[in-house]
C-alpha cells in the first residue's frame, strides 16, 4: 500500500511534466527553409541566428483576399511555420477567412489547435458542436471576437450584405484541419452537402431573427 501511494506520488509529477510544452531556449528560431531536409524532427529546424533577419517575422500573405469563387463562396487561408519563419516554435498559426454573400464554411475541426477569431468586416454567423452534439453559436458584428475549443466542430456563414473577413489566431504551428464534408461525403454527393448547408444556414437565419440584427441578406430554404 505504501509503495502504490508512492509510486501515485512519483508518477504523476512525471506524467506532467512529461504533457507540458517545453518553453524556448533561445529568444527566436526562425524556420530554415534552405536546402533539402535530412533531418525529421517535431517542428522545423532553426536558421542561423547570424542569418536571422527582421523580415523573418513579418508576412504579408494574408493581405490579399482568398479565391471565393468556390462551390460554398468562401476561402481559408492558412500561414504557418513553413511559410513564415518567425512562427517556428512559438506554438502559433495564424489565418485569414474570406465569405462572399451567403458564403460559408463547412463544418470542420483542428485536432492540434483551438482558434479564437476576429471578425475584421461584414456580418458573420459563427458556431462549434461539442461532443455531445449541442451546438453554440452566435450573430457577430465587426470588431467582435469568438473563440473554438480545440478539435470541436466549427463553421462560418456570411449573413450579412457584403463580403465578410475573420481573422484567426491559433496555438499550434501546425493546427492541422480535418473538413467532414471531405471525410463524409463522396466528392459527387452534391445532395447531402446541399442538406447539410441548408441545416447551417437555418440554424444563422433563427440566430439573426433573435437578434434582431438588420440588414441582412435573406436566405431561401
Amino acid at each position: 500500500m505504501k509503495f502504490t501511494l508512492f509510486f501515485c506520488i512519483f508518477l504523476c509529477p512525471c506524467i506532467t511534466i512529461c504533457l507540458a510544452d517545453s518553453d524556448n531556449l533561445q529568444d527566436t528560431c526562425p524556420t530554415a527553409t534552405t536546402g533539402m531536409q535530412t533531418v525529421f524532427i517535431n517542428g522545423f529546424p532553426c536558421k542561423n541566428p547570424n542569418s536571422i533577419v527582421a523580415s523573418d517575422f513579418k508576412s504579408s500573405k494574408l493581405s490579399h483576399p482568398g479565391d471565393t469563387g468556390t462551390f460554398f463562396r468562401s476561402s481559408l487561408t492558412l500561414d504557418m511555420a513553413a511559410d513564415f519563419p518567425g512562427l517556428n516554435t512559438l506554438g502559433l498559426s495564424i489565418a485569414r477567412t474570406d465569405l462572399e454573400v451567403d458564403g460559408l464554411t463547412m463544418p470542420h475541426s483542428h485536432p492540434r489547435a483551438s482558434e479564437i477569431f476576429f471578425v475584421n468586416t461584414g456580418v458573420v454567423f459563427a458556431g462549434f458542436f461539442d461532443t455531445q452534439s449541442k451546438l453554440f453559436s452566435r450573430t457577430l458584428k465587426p470588431g467582435e471576437v469568438f473563440v473554438v475549443p480545440q478539435g470541436l466542430l466549427h463553421f462560418f456563414i456570411n449573413n450579412g450584405d457584403e463580403a465578410a473577413v475573420i481573422f484567426s489566431v491559433l496555438n499550434s504551428q501546425n493546427p492541422g484541419v480535418v473538413k467532414i464534408a471531405g471525410a463524409s461525403f463522396e466528392p459527387d454527393d452534391e445532395e447531402m452537402v446541399d442538406k447539410l448547408v441548408r441545416k447551417i444556414k437555418s440554424a444563422a437565419a433563427l440566430e439573426v431573427k433573435a437578434s434582431g440584427i438588420q440588414n441582412v441578406t435573406p436566405t431561401d430554404f
